[in-house]
């Protein structure tokens, strides 16, 4: 396994998105639809969002989601790690939920690392196939939720394909305006 520093965030994200907008064979009937969900910017990467500043206490808000997670979920357990942050805990553990489409977590921890600096992003809770982070500042414009919506998908592209309800990108991104939690699930 290799470690989180040793990834360039910003390069992961666009090779995924890459990777999970890449039209093959199969959608080759339906190029339009596949392309539909990534809509407005289809097979080309958009971008990093950029910062935001702090104005609510990251670690705070963590507290606060984690009472909120534990009241929703109270057969959630502890679990402590030797970690640095969040981000690099989810490698010491050896967490495993995206393994089926990248089985080296650090890639990952890379990305959430990236968040911690640039949303105040804390890790509050993971599953088996699950990540729960608590936003100290998320996107506050429908430019801004579009951004950090393709942050999702190509980190995460089943919180699209396969969410609770049918979603584009588009779709994705009004839910993240003003969102102090992002949860994510791998099939």
């Amino acid at each position: 396994m290799s470690s989180p520093t040793g990834h360039d965030p910003v390069g992961l994200l666009a090779q995924w998105w890459t990777t999970y907008t890449a039209v093959d064979e199969d959608d080759m009937l339906d190029t339009d639809s596949c392309l539909a969900d990534t809509a407005p910017f289809g097979q080309t990467w958009p971008g990093l969002a950029s910062r935001r500043e702090t104005v609510t206490r990251p670690d705070h808000l963590a507290a606060e989601y984690a009472k909120a997670f534990l009241a929703d979920h109270p057969q959630t357990r502890l679990g402590l790690v030797t970690a640095e942050s969040g981000a690099e805990a989810l490698t010491v553990a050896g967490w495993s939920g995206p393994g089926n489409y990248d089985n080296d977590t650090a890639k990952f921890s890379a990305v959430v690392r990236d968040w911690e600096h640039r949303f105040g992003a804390r890790v509050v809770a993971v599953g088996f196939s699950t990540l729960h982070l608590s936003i100290a500042s998320p996107p506050t414009d429908e430019h801004e939720a579009l951004l950090v919506a393709a942050e999702h998908f190509a980190f995460c592209p089943d919180n699209i394909w396969q969410g609770s309800m049918p979603y584009t990108l588009a779709a994705y991104a009004e839910r993240m305006t003003s969102a102090h939690h992002w949860d994510f699930w791998w099939d």
